[in-house]
């Protein structure tokens, strides 16, 4: 399948980590050309992050994909010179340093402006790159508490606690490449002539955070109202929780709209839960939130984990098993969809093992785009890139190297 919206798009990309790679990411995913920049010898640290066998973990095959790697020596003149060589060839820049790091290095606006002056500059940061906090250090960790998701994760008995993947680095990718996608799309409606301030995506990991913390602030501020960590429910919002069965499995079952309560309470054998008046609305079921997950436990802890989902299915509710990867890997659904897509990848092992990858979203004709590479091996472009893009000689690429 070759709709790539973004044919004809050329990336760089200084970026390390999570949230700048995801940005290139789903850029690469779509069809631009990504050109990933590495340390020489080392490479982006993401290659050794839950590394059990081979030299590049499967975390950065993942989030690298539909990319090239070339190494260049970005403390060096000459590793910067070729910088400034590739972006008078690229429509974008994109780049998680601390601010003042690309300056610091003789990259920043003023020379990129100088060098090509239509560039797309993204730039992702902890705390963005003004404001009192702009120069201080952070991990995505720190911005998920910051940005007021950390309070809410856990139980309300216990310390708070984060979720199973870098989600803040993640949010923060998405809209990094959905601002590049913007100014690219402003910069072909206008002709090119947009002012480099507004080329310029400035995006936050604690900002992207608060953007998805729905109604957090204004609850706050118009009722006094201090959410509060909930466990496995969502605050004022009842009964949608995860439920035990029968065969040591929890299953997620959302039954809080109106009408759907009413067929739920009949399904688990309670109709006089749906007949109560108490009941009706969301805010009484709230109010008797425990009250309604012990009925739901004391009907979902005598099926197996298919038979509650089929009788749930059956009536319409709102439900799903609580998936683990090899649950995942064997699903029909995502099948259809080409959402796990294979790939020959070193392992460490004798010979190659074929890897299933997860799909590129959103979809676009159907079913996912197919994935062009893995993540690539350290350097593997480097000769392609500077011979293709700047014409250089291979004599000049080996000196390069050499210096």
């Amino acid at each position: 399948m070759s709709i790539r919206p973004l044919d004809g798009v050329r990336v760089l990309e200084l970026g390390n980590y999570i949230a700048a790679p995801t940005a290139g990411r789903i850029l690469g995913d779509f069809g631009a050309e990504v050109i990933k920049v590495e340390r020489p010898g080392v490479g982006d640290e993401l290659r050794n992050w839950r590394l059990y066998g081979g030299d590049t973990s499967m975390l950065y095959r993942t989030v690298n994909r539909n990319k090239k790697s070339i190494t260049l020596d970005l403390r060096t003149d000459a590793g910067r010179r070729v910088v400034l060589d590739l972006l008078a060839h690229c429509d974008v820049l994109l780049e998680n340093f601390r601010p003042g790091m690309l300056e610091k290095w003789g990259l920043g606006p003023e020379v990129l402006e100088e060098v090509n002056p239509a560039l797309v500059i993204t730039r992702i940061s902890a705390y963005g790159q003004t404001g009192p906090l702009s120069n201080r250090p952070g991990f995505a960790a720190v911005a998920e508490a910051v940005g007021g998701l950390r309070e809410l994760v856990g139980d309300p008995d216990r310390p708070p606690v984060r979720t199973g993947v870098s989600i803040g680095d993640s949010i923060a990718g998405i809209y990094a490449a959905f601002g590049t996608v913007m100014a690219l799309f402003r910069r072909e409606r206008v002709g090119g002539d947009v002012p480099q301030a507004e080329r310029i995506i400035d995006v936050a990991l604690n900002e992207s955070i608060l953007s998805v913390m729905e109604s957090l602030v204004p609850d706050y501020l118009a009722y006094g109202i201090q959410r509060e960590r909930v466990g496995g429910r969502m605050e004022g919002i009842a009964p949608s929780n995860a439920y035990p069965t029968s065969d040591g499995y929890s299953i997620i079952i959302g039954g809080n709209g109106d009408a759907i309560f009413q067929r739920y309470m009949r399904v688990i054998g309670r109709p006089d839960l749906a007949a109560d008046p108490e009941l009706a609305d969301n805010a009484g079921r709230w109010r008797h939130r425990d009250r309604l997950d012990a009925a739901i436990a004391e009907w979902s802890v005598r099926h197996t984990r298919e038979q509650a989902l089929d009788l749930l299915e059956e009536a319409a509710i709102p439900c799903g098993p609580i998936y683990t990867a090899a649950d995942i890997v064997a699903d029909e659904q995502y099948k259809a969809r080409n959402m796990i897509q294979p790939f020959p990848v070193d392992v460490g092992e004798d010979a190659p093992k074929q890897v299933g990858f997860p799909g590129i979203v959103p979809v676009i004709g159907g079913e996912s785009l197919p994935i062009r590479n893995v993540g690539p091996d350290l350097g593997e472009h480097t000769r392609e890139v500077l011979s293709e893009v700047l014409g250089m000689s291979a004599a000049e690429i080996d000196a390069l190297e050499e210096a």
